[in-house]
């Protein structure tokens, strides 16, 4: 007998339905199944039978073959156990085929018929509310929660597959599950850092406030402990609280990964991502012969930190120039291409030079000038093009050490940011621009004003500090963010100085580097 299941699997950062199609046949018994499954897939077999057997039914002993469809699509992973058990035990008339085609159905069985939690659930239930036809979703009970934040969609969590069964033949022993997703969006997000723990740096707080200001990408350069990490690790703590868009499209790609936490049902800080420097290129922006989100993903609508940048491999650098400008990564395999979403925000620190104390005053480099050259040309120019803000972080005197914490806190700058961003919200409204830093060259022309006197002060700084077209770019941008902290329509002279004075640090490190040579 032949029978068929709505079942899902996640290509890229959404979902696609799968149809379990299991045909159950007279002839020497055997179990083929067919559709790309991979070995999780595959396994299914021996979980699904001892999950029957466990639970008082027989498992087939005809030619039983099972496909999964689209049949040019890889499947992974164990969601498709339970819609496969549901369909052996229709297809064997063991329980009535009533109902099994009205639901989408996702969990992997346990030997004893439990069902336990999968990836991706909340890209599958927003595939079965786009649908016409489906009256719900079946997900395992640890899912429920973040299948049920799409809203207006039945969702039915089930604990084990006895549940599943009883509710699909006379509609009893499942509830659907009831969250309040407003409720639970608006409740307060807590961070258990603040920007009131960073003594002393001034310069560097108010470079770091810019960056979250306007979205921009920020490099920390300055010696061992002179507090680098520590300003990267508040950085979130000072950007404005996550949409509810933002939130779904982060929790999609942290669900898919199986990031999220238990119970977990909505991402709602902005992530913080700090891969090591060992990373490769694949775990950076993503891969692998079935294609799967990277660090870049992970750290959307966040952060991504990269310590002790020149560290990290050239190639691995190179590969974060796509990312930086489309604000996505695009993966190419034979049997698909995949996009996956990467707009964050770039904060890295690096020490001046191998031993970490060029140029510092109060300790001596014992490093030759060729190992300060070769270290810094690890950054090529291109990546350092891309990073909007160079900023230099020195060591911190003993009696800021010492002193008591004073300063604002995460909680105040981030009321400027956050007000900040609403004028560039309102600014970009209608458009694909949602911070200075996203601005495109028609953007600028528009949105970039200046007095001929300011004019005449870019121009002559970009003469002398011989920037790159995309410097310049990346000067009007955070010169457009300044005059918004300041609440002016126009860039005047002091925001373009304050700007071009982010730009210099790199240029001047090298200078000293030639110099010394």
């Amino acid at each position: 007998m032949f029978t068929r299941i709505f079942s899902s699997a996640v290509q890229g950062v959404d979902a696609i339905t799968v149809l379990v199609e299991v045909d159950v046949a007279r002839g020497f018994p055997g179990f083929t199944m067919v559709g790309l499954p991979d070995q999780a897939v595959k396994e299914s077999r021996d979980r699904v039978k001892s999950a029957l057997k466990n639970n008082g039914f027989a498992f087939p002993q005809k030619q039983i073959t099972i496909n999964l469809a689209p049949a040019d699509i890889p499947k992974e992973g164990a969601a498709f156990d339970l819609p496969m058990a549901l369909g052996l035990l229709a297809g064997s008339e063991q329980i009535p085929i009533d109902h099994v085609q009205d639901y989408l159905m996702i969990g992997e069985l346990a030997l004893d018929g439990a069902i336990r939690p999968v990836r991706g659930t909340l890209s599958m239930a927003a595939l079965v509310k786009s649908s016409k036809h489906l009256k719900g979703i079946i997900v395992p009970a640890e899912n429920a929660g973040e299948a049920a934040v799409v809203g207006g969609l039945p969702v039915y969590p089930a604990r084990n597959m006895m549940e599943v069964i009883q509710f699909l033949t006379d509609g009893s022993g499942l509830i659907p599950f009831d969250l309040e997703v407003s409720r639970l969006f608006k409740e307060a997000t807590r961070y258990s850092l603040d920007f009131l723990d960073v003594k002393g740096q001034a310069h560097a707080k108010r470079a770091v406030e810019v960056a979250a200001a306007g979205g921009h990408n920020i490099l920390l350069v300055g010696p061992p402990g002179s507090g680098k990490t520590m300003l990267a690790r508040r950085l979130p703590t000072i950007l404005p609280d996550l949409s509810l868009e933002e939130s779904i499209e982060t929790t999609k790609v942290h669900s898919i990964t199986g990031n999220l936490r238990k119970g977990q049902s909505l991402v709602r800080e902005r992530p913080f991502r700090a891969p090591h420097h060992t990373i490769s290129d694949a775990g950076l922006v993503g891969g692998g012969r079935i294609p799967r989100p990277g660090e870049v993903s992970l750290a959307h609508n966040g952060v991504l930190f990269l310590d002790e940048l020149p560290e990290f491999n050239r190639n691995v650098l190179e590969v974060l120039r796509e990312p930086l400008e489309s604000g996505h990564v695009t993966i190419s395999r034979v049997h698909s291409t995949l996009m996956f979403p990467a707009r964050f925000m770039l904060a890295a620190a690096c020490n001046p030079c191998p031993c970490g104390y060029f140029g510092d005053p109060t300790h001596k480099c014992v490093c030759g000038i060729r190992d300060v050259q070769r270290y810094i040309g690890r950054l090529s120019g291109p990546l350092l093009d891309r990073i909007d803000l160079h900023v230099e972080v020195p060591s911190v005197p003993y009696d800021e050490m010492v002193s008591e914490r004073s300063g604002e806190t995460s909680a105040q700058i981030r009321a400027r940011v956050t007000e900040c961003r609403r004028i560039q919200r309102e600014r970009y409204a209608g458009s694909q621009v949602f911070c200075n830093a996203h601005m495109v060259s028609a953007d600028m022309d528009k949105h970039a004003r200046m007095s001929d006197s300011t004019r005449r002060l870019l121009r002559s700084a970009i003469d002398q500090l011989g920037l790159s077209a995309r410097a310049y770019d990346r000067v009007l941008k955070v010169s457009r963010t300044i005059a918004d902290l300041a609440q002016s329509e126009y860039i005047a002279e002091e925001h373009l100085c304050e700007a071009i004075q982010y730009r210099t640090l790199d240029r001047k490190l090298f200078g000293q580097v030639r110099e010394a040579a």
